[in-house]
């Protein structure tokens, strides 16, 4: 392999890493299995045969108010405080997930296929501010006066869900493009009564198209990912998640063999509404936007290329969801990979 085909591979390895679950914020306890922002440079190629590791940090700081507040504050309550007061949230998480892929030497639809695995560890930590406008009694017995504040706090340091994750890409001329999907398996610790849980206490499936155009001579690149996930119900609450829609996007520069600049982005819309009994706000729909800059560069350490991926990403325009900041340091190693 030349170095600027592995700095490509590696870039895209960081890229799929990225998709492989950490917290997001829709749905229930307005919270998403998949990691918006996961696949914007390099998105939609598939690196050549062989075995990569790579160690995913991510960091969000949030806010919400409004129906996103009340349904995250929903879970530690268990009031439904939409109209006797005012709730606002702060939420902050770290997360790290080494994640391990494996790409087959064997074609299959004139396509290499591939297979990761991904188990987060982190911490998250919510903090819920609650102006009484009546006064509230809440199913713990507690009463909070009216024209009163109150703060709740809740943060966890866990294990969350393993994701696995499949994907198959091809490649042709300047176009590469991967079909791929991720299963949440829902065995990671999780608490009824908690609103800093890593885990989801749900099955969830998410399938992702992406497409890369990249000009070598140029060194200009444009990726686009689109996707839907599919939420299963929590058996303890009775929530069903509706289906979830994201895009994404990156519009990069490759400077040199070894480093790219550019802007990503992502949007995302809640398709159809929340169900079940649990789903006490209703459908609960939710959609954010979001743009940043993107940073990936190469160096070696003795023969071995090491690949980093920064990110930042501001999110605006939200709705039931919390609104905020995420950033992104991912290092991709490869252990093992084909070619000369």
């Amino acid at each position: 392999m030349t170095l600027r085909t592995k700095l490509l591979a590696l870039t895209a390895i960081a890229a799929a890493a990225m998709q492989t679950g950490g917290e997001a914020r829709s749905a229930e306890n307005a919270t998403g299995f998949y990691l918006l922002g996961s696949k914007t440079a390099m998105g939609g190629y598939l690196p050549p045969p062989g075995t990569y590791l790579t160690d995913i940090n991510y960091y969000y700081s949030g806010e919400a108010g409004g129906a996103a507040a009340v349904g995250i504050a929903l879970r530690q309550t268990g009031a439904l405080l939409n109209i006797e007061a005012n709730v606002h949230i702060d939420a902050d998480a770290y997360i790290n997930a080494p994640f391990a892929l494996w790409i087959a030497p064997e074609k299959v639809a004139g396509g290499n296929v591939g297979f990761g695995v991904m188990v987060p560890v982190g911490r998250k930590a919510v903090d819920v501010g609650i102006d009484t406008l009546l006064q509230v009694t809440l199913p713990s017995g507690r009463v909070l006066d009216a024209d009163r504040h109150f703060d709740l706090d809740d943060a966890s340091t866990k294990f969350g869900d393993p994701v696995l994750n499949a994907l198959i890409g091809w490649h042709q001329g300047n176009w590469h493009w991967t079909v791929g999907a991720l299963l949440n398996v829902p065995i990671g610790p999780w608490e009824s009564d908690s609103i800093s849980n890593l885990s989801f206490n749900r099955w969830a499936l998410d399938t992702t198209a992406a497409i890369t155009w990249l000009d070598p001579a140029k060194g200009t690149e444009i990726s686009v990912a689109a996707g839907f996930t599919f939420n299963g119900e929590n058996p303890d609450t009775d929530y069903k998640t509706g289906t979830e829609f994201h895009v994404e996007w990156a519009l990069m520069q490759h400077l040199s063999k070894t480093s790219s600049i550019g802007i990503g982005g992502y949007h995302y819309q809640q398709v159809t509404g929340d169900s079940g009994s649990g789903a006490r706000l209703g459908d609960f729909e939710g959609r954010v936007t979001a743009i940043g800059p993107v940073l990936n560069h190469t160096f070696t350490c003795g023969k071995i290329p090491i690949s980093t991926q920064l990110e930042w990403m501001h999110e605006f325009d939200a709705e039931n969801r919390a609104e905020g900041d995420s950033a992104f340091l991912n290092v991709t190693i490869p252990l093992s990979v084909a070619g000369p």
